[in-house]
Parts: C-alpha cells; sequence; structure tokens
C-alpha cells in the first residue's frame, strides 16, 4: 500500500510521495519534500508521484527550480512521474510539455469523472475500466488542472472529463508523455479523492504504467507520423460508417479543406483537424498526400497553435499560394477574441515543415466605417482567405459581415504578401437571406464569367456573374446552392490538367456523444470538377480517376419497373457503391432508388425522384434505428436535358451518400443504418411505368 497526499492505492513498485505544503503531507506515508528531491534521494525509486491539491504557488516553483535538474535525468534515465490534480502544472514547468494547461480551478461541480477516448480505451491506464464513461464521484475542493481551449503540444490526451453527469470533450484531464526512458502520466481531475474502484484502478495503473510497465500501445506517442495515423485508423475502424473511400482523418475531428493544391505533381489536401478529439476545438492542420486523387496517405500534422502566438486557440482556414516558387499559405490565427491573417512558408517541396511569418500577424486594422460584426465570441467576425495575383499585385478576399447588413466578403490587396491594404466589399449579402456572416469565401474565374460562393453557416450559396479587373469588383447576375445537404466550406484549386477541383466538408448528422463513440468525426467530399456554361449555369462533373475504385458491375439497361411495384436488385448489395441511371422522365411520375436495405424492409433510404415536381428527395425516415441521429429528409430541384432525360449520379459510401442530377446539382447527405445487413438495393416506381435507359452499378474499393 502507498499513498500520497492522502491517496492510497496497492501497487509492487517503490514510490516516492512528493508533497509541498503541509495539506497535502500523509505523516503515515514515506513522503519526500519537493525541496529534497535529489538524484541521490531519487535512486532508491521507481516512480515519484506528485500529488497537489492548490495550484503551484511561488514557493513551490522555487523548490521545483531547484528539483528540476533531478527529476529530469530520473525520467529520462527510465524513471516514472506521476502527477495528480495541481502537480499537473509541473509538466510545463519540467519542460516536459510545450503548453501549459489553461484551466486551473477549484471545481464547483457535485460529481466529475472520466472521458475515456476511443482509440485509448485499451491503454494500460484503463486496464479494468470497461467504459469509455466510468462512474463519476464526488467532487471535493482540490484544484482541478485541465487543457481546454489548447492542446498539449508533446501528450497524448487520453480522456476528458465528465461533469455532473455530462460529456466536457474539449477538457483534457489524462495525458501521458514519453520522456526519454521514462514516462509521465498527468491526471489533473477526477483523483481529488481514491473513493470509488474507478479512481482506486485508475490511481493504481496509472502508477504502474508510470513504472514501466504495460505496453505504450502504438497509436500513442507524439508528434504523430503516418505509422501511427495508420493506427488510429485501425482502432477507429468503424465498419458500418466509416467510409471506405470518401477521406476521413486518421481519428478525431476534421472539418474544412484548407490549401489544397497540386504541387511537385502531387496533391495536397490540408484540413481542419482537433487532434485532442472528435469535435471542434483547438484546430490544427492535418495533412494528406495522394499521386491520383484517389488513394490518400496521410503525413504528419503541418501547422500547429503556438501558445502566446497569435494563433495560440486555432490555425483555422485558409489557402495556398504560390510566391514566385515558395509555397506559401495564408490562414486564419485565432487568439483571445480576435481573428487574423497569418502567414506560413513551406521549407521544402514536401509540404510537411512550415515556418511562420515572423509579421504574423498581418492584419490588425480595419477602418473603423466598414462596421464589422461584432459578436459575443469574436471583436470581430472576419477569417478565411481567398488570395490570388493580378499584374503583380496580390490580392484577397476574406469572410466577414457588416453590422446590420449582411455576410461580406472584404478585398485587401498587397505588394509582397506582408502588408495589405484594405479596398472595398468584393460582395455584400442580405442577413435575411445569405445570413449575417459569410465564412470560406472563394472567388472563382473561369473563361465564361466568376463564381462567388460563401457559406453561411448552414449552407453555401453561390453568386455567378462578371469579376471586373480593372475596378476589383464583382456584379451578380444570377445565384443559388452549391449543394442542398451537408456539404459545407468548400476550396478549390487547379490542378497540371486545368480543371478546377472543388473539396467540402460533409458535416456529421448524429449527435456529440455518438461522435465521441466512434473516436472520428468529419469526412471529405469526393473531389468535383467544377465549370460554368456560357449561360452561367454551374456545372460538376467527377474525375476520371474515380472510376479506379469500380470493381463488379452489374448493368441493368431497358429495366422496367410498374406502378406500385419494387424490384430487388438481388445480384446487387453493399455499402459502397457507384450508381448511374439515365431515365426518361417526361412523362413520369415518382420512381426511385433504395439504398442500404436491410432484408425484412427495416431500415432503408430512399433516394425519390419525384418528376413533377421536379424534385429529389433522400428519405432518411428509415435510415437508422438510432435515436442520436437526424433522420429528417433533404431535396433539391432539378432540371430535366431538353428531350426530358433525367441523369442521376450516386455515390453511397457507408455514412455517405452524394447524390448528383443532370449535373447540374448536388446534394450530399448522411446516414447511418444501425444493422450490419442493411445492404440491399431496390428501384421503385408509385404511379406510372419507369424505364430505366441506363442503370449501371459498381462495388466501389477501399
Amino acid at each position: 500500500m502507498i499513498s500520497c497526499g492522502g491517496l492510497a492505492v496497492e501497487t509492487p513498485h517503490h514510490v516516492a510521495h512528493v508533497s509541498s505544503t503541509e495539506r497535502d503531507r500523509d505523516s503515515d506515508s514515506d513522503e519526500l519534500a519537493l525541496s529534497d528531491v535529489d538524484a541521490e534521494t531519487l535512486r532508491d525509486y521507481d516512480v515519484v508521484w506528485w500529488h497537489r491539491t492548490a495550484a503551484l504557488d511561488g514557493t513551490a516553483r522555487t523548490d521545483l527550480d531547484d528539483a528540476r535538474a533531478s527529476l529530469r535525468a530520473f525520467v529520462e534515465d527510465g524513471g516514472g512521474l506521476l502527477l495528480t490534480h495541481g502537480a499537473v502544472e509541473a509538466a510545463a514547468e519540467l519542460g516536459i510539455e510545450a503548453c501549459r494547461p489553461d484551466v486551473v480551478e477549484t471545481p464547483t461541480a457535485e460529481t466529475t469523472g472520466f472521458l475515456v477516448r476511443r482509440q485509448y480505451e485499451d491503454h494500460p491506464i484503463f486496464d479494468g475500466i470497461d467504459a469509455l464513461r466510468p462512474e463519476g464521484a464526488p467532487t471535493d475542493d482540490a484544484v482541478s488542472v485541465l487543457y481546454d481551449s489548447v492542446h498539449p503540444r508533446d501528450a497524448d490526451a487520453l480522456a476528458s472529463r465528465r461533469v455532473d453527469g455530462r460529456d466536457r470533450p474539449s477538457e483534457a484531464s489524462v495525458c501521458s508523455w514519453s520522456v526519454g526512458d521514462g514516462r509521465v502520466v498527468g491526471v489533473g481531475s477526477g483523483l481529488a479523492a481514491l473513493e470509488t474502484d474507478v479512481q482506486k484502478r485508475l490511481a493504481n495503473n496509472c502508477a504502474s504504467y508510470a513504472a514501466g510497465e504495460g505496453e505504450t500501445p502504438a497509436v500513442a506517442g507524439r508528434p504523430k507520423g503516418r505509422a501511427e495515423f495508420e493506427e488510429l485508423r485501425e482502432t477507429v475502424a468503424d465498419p458500418n460508417h466509416r467510409p471506405a473511400y470518401h477521406f476521413t482523418p486518421p481519428a478525431n475531428w476534421l472539418n474544412d479543406p484548407n490549401g489544397l493544391v497540386q504541387w511537385d505533381g502531387r496533391y495536397h489536401l490540408f484540413y481542419q483537424y482537433n487532434p485532442a478529439g472528435p469535435f471542434h476545438d483547438t484546430i490544427h492542420w492535418g495533412h494528406a498526400v495522394s499521386d491520383d486523387l484517389v488513394s490518400w496517405t496521410d503525413e504528419p500534422i503541418a501547422l500547429f497553435p503556438d501558445q502566446e502566438g497569435p494563433d495560440e486557440t486555432g490555425v483555422w482556414s485558409g489557402c495556398f499560394v504560390d510566391d514566385d516558387g515558395t509555397p506559401t499559405v495564408m490562414y486564419t490565427g485565432g487568439a483571445g477574441k480576435d481573428q487574423l491573417p497569418c502567414l506560413a512558408r513551406a521549407d521544402d517541396d514536401s509540404l510537411r515543415e512550415w515556418t511562420k511569418a515572423p509579421e504574423n500577424p498581418l492584419v490588425q486594422s480595419i477602418p473603423d466605417d466598414v462596421g464589422i460584426l461584432q459578436t459575443a465570441d469574436w471583436d470581430r467576425e472576419f477569417r478565411d482567405h481567398c488570395v490570388w495575383r493580378e499584374d503583380g499585385t496580390w490580392y484577397q478576399i476574406i469572410g466577414s459581415g457588416i453590422d446590420g447588413e449582411g455576410g461580406a466578403a472584404l478585398l485587401f490587396e498587397s505588394e509582397d504578401l506582408l502588408e495589405w491594404e484594405y479596398r472595398h466589399p468584393l460582395l455584400t449579402g442580405d442577413w435575411r437571406a445569405t445570413g449575417p456572416m459569410w465564412e470560406c469565401p472563394e472567388l472563382l474565374r473561369f473563361e465564361d464569367g466568376a463564381i462567388l460562393h460563401v457559406s453561411d453557416y448552414s449552407k453555401v450559396a453561390y453568386f455567378a456573374g462578371e469579376y471586373d479587373e480593372s475596378t476589383h469588383r464583382f456584379e451578380p447576375e444570377t445565384e443559388g446552392l452549391l449543394d442542398h445537404g451537408v456539404f459545407y466550406a468548400p476550396q478549390s484549386f487547379v490542378d497540371d490538367d486545368g480543371r478546377t477541383l472543388m473539396f467540402g466538408w460533409l458535416k456529421e448528422d448524429r449527435d456529440g456523444a455518438s461522435q465521441w463513440d466512434a473516436g472520428w468525426s468529419g469526412a471529405m467530399s469526393l473531389p468535383r470538377v467544377v465549370s460554368l456554361t456560357e449561360d452561367g449555369t454551374l456545372q460538376y462533373a467527377l474525375p476520371d480517376e474515380l472510376q479506379t475504385l469500380r470493381t463488379d458491375h452489374h448493368s441493368f439497361a431497358g429495366l422496367s419497373v410498374s406502378p406500385g411495384d419494387s424490384t430487388t436488385l438481388s445480384d446487387v448489395e453493399g455499402d459502397a457503391l457507384e450508381v448511374k441511371l439515365t431515365v426518361d422522365a417526361a412523362n413520369t411520375g415518382e420512381f426511385g432508388v433504395v439504398l442500404r436495405e436491410t432484408p425484412d424492409g427495416e431500415e432503408r433510404t430512399v433516394v425519390r425522384c419525384n418528376v413533377r415536381r421536379r424534385s429529389v428527395v433522400v428519405d432518411r425516415s428509415q435510415s437508422s434505428k438510432s435515436d442520436a441521429v437526424n433522420d429528417g429528409a433533404q431535396s433539391m430541384p432539378i432540371t430535366l436535358d431538353e428531350d426530358g432525360t433525367l441523369s442521376l449520379h450516386l455515390y453511397l459510401d457507408r455514412s455517405v451518400l452524394e447524390v448528383f442530377a443532370n449535373d447540374a446539382q448536388a446534394l450530399a447527405t448522411r446516414i447511418y443504418p444501425t444493422r450490419a445487413d442493411s445492404t440491399g438495393v431496390s428501384v421503385y416506381a408509385t404511379d406510372t411505368d419507369v424505364s430505366f435507359e441506363t442503370l449501371d452499378i459498381w462495388h466501389l474499393d477501399s
């Protein structure tokens, strides 16, 4: 039996118990005062356990300064260090962790517990704790030390906390570090007393793990590289819902595509990534590369927030530019209530390592008469970038909102990418139609005109018209939606073949607890080839490279379905499919395709084509038995070709369904079947005979 600060657990290891206040002392235990810690004293111990009920004060920091060299050497030589509650602050003081915890508080809750991360549920620290949400315990007045709006740079955040039975995923409370040959564990909350079996088990596991017992899982260890990311993908495989061929994060959270480019022949996808878990917070830039837009390889995280820097709470969305051969990205840095433009340059053509500009942040003031929208969260709603060059001058638009008017894309210009001058709004919207704030604005120029698209929290609106290079103003002529589903914050680039390729974030449509349990959140859309016709109509195509995913092919050309009938395509089943069909729809009523259908019809997703109403509806009312998902219908308008033909192109990928109609409308949605046998496919007609001129289905590979 060993004890520290009144905490006692069973362990066979020789533990030194450090205390720095009389309140932490247990007269019956073999404890050391922090001021007495030195190399000679530590030689006889396997683990140093420092439990502190209060925050670090001046005396403790002074004593820690004197003990720093001895503690560092002890750990680097294979010793273990267990820091609990107030002592977790010492990880930064000892140089074990680059980021200091940003929450040091005395809890006011009645109970507190742990929220274990999915990929670490088999970690030795959680041995015998067979739940992601183990039972909580009464809270006393011991200080809690947490990482909330910042994420530890050098640690694996193994668990967050639960407070009064509610998940608090952003509040990382259990961390582990590898330092030389030794291990360090920090538990900042939940161990103020050892009153429950979970607390006792966790404390014992932490001490044993710090002492060297148990293998460190392959998914642990920072910074993460390809091997660790591959292990993460296998650990959170989620075969019923995690897409097979759409890009998803290795684990944790993904949102906006960023910095898209084909550089030195390779496609680079950067994206908003939270390594702390499957929720939106502490945003970094994830990175993946591909030679063919189909097979993607994880790269190490490209950009990290810097504590006390202009991006300390997030490296948010931005874009790639070629600065005379130097790969460069412009992104939004978050710090406090400020959002400001920042710049980084790649150290080489692999785009793995980046150096941030010392001039960051680049734009610190905007004329007061612009009237930028202010909210409770931000002093100015001002973020996300689209940058281009004209006649040697750089231009960029930044997403914003003008108070009392609506969302706005604000235009700036620069001679060197570093000093920017505000010009005017490229376009301002009406808050009643397109919201008070525009995110992720992007200007796309084609031979027959230009498109400005913006994301207004719920949808992606686009305006088609003319961009005047002499006045740098945009005149919209038509408008619409880029997508009628969960597609959001898209970004585009022109590849070496001259194609304008667009990716977008496909949001989850299930609750936060389900995302935490899955261990991952967010998918990237398939790349879409975007173009503009002479009459200003937006067109989509799918790149030919996607055809390499095709395996088994089933053709049902000429298949007829009578009113009220449903035809099961008995030779076809699967959850990763491509479906292409054409119908002479001039005189037809409703017909459709049923996907992910169980043999008894309990679960099914129906793509309904109602020609008379000129709409396609994805009916999700029976897509899942779970009450944690959105089962509402989603719809988009359609127009027929001049000859009355309706063409549909569907990509099903487990929980993702992307629907394209006549290459002019798109709808991406999410479905979450609960049964493993929800793999059937059928077609039906409601009120008229329907003949499928073509109906082709391919199974798609991972």
